[in-house]
């Protein structure tokens, strides 16, 4: 099984393709793309940009990101009525927020918090991160169908 975690250097090996995907969707210099930036806040990206700069990812690494895929990944397998009530996230759910949103320093994420306003934590690494657990698929995907090939082969030498 794959590390859960995702290594600084395995963020590092994707963040200069980030970063010049962020800058040339948000129309910005990419030196202002920065790890720790928050997009909306530091530089003033809209939810559109989002849906943008997922495309521009999906292409740029050949992978696919389906949308809402950063707030299913931080809910896991907590029931939604667990995550939010009435449009806002519950204590258990910005707990949830704060572990796979790590990258986001705590002071950000503040109690009441509407769902509408996850995406004002997201940053440049919050992206990196998506794009590594969609690399991470990827690669999963191809070894499972080499190792069934594999495994069709065996049969029909023996």
């Amino acid at each position: 099984m794959m590390p859960t975690e995702i290594s600084k250097d395995e963020i590092m090996a994707v963040y200069p393709k980030v970063a010049q995907t962020m800058a040339d969707a948000l129309g910005c210099d990419v030196e202002q793309v920065v790890l720790n930036v928050p997009l909306i806040e530091g530089l003033d990206a809209e939810s559109i940009d989002f849906l943008d700069i997922i495309f521009r990812l999906e292409r740029a690494f050949k992978v696919k990101i389906p949308r809402g895929k950063i707030v299913e990944d931080a809910r896991g397998d907590l029931p939604e009525a667990e995550f939010e009530r009435k449009g806002y996230v519950t204590e258990v759910g910005l707990q949830r927020l704060r572990e796979h949103l790590s990258e986001v320093p705590a002071d950000r994420f503040r109690s009441p918090m509407k769902v509408a306003d996850i995406p004002r934590l997201f940053t440049p690494e919050t992206f990196c991160k998506v794009v590594v657990r969609a690399l991470r698929a990827v690669q999963a995907e191809t070894a499972g169908v080499l190792g069934s090939g594999d495994a069709r082969e065996a049969k029909a030498d023996g």
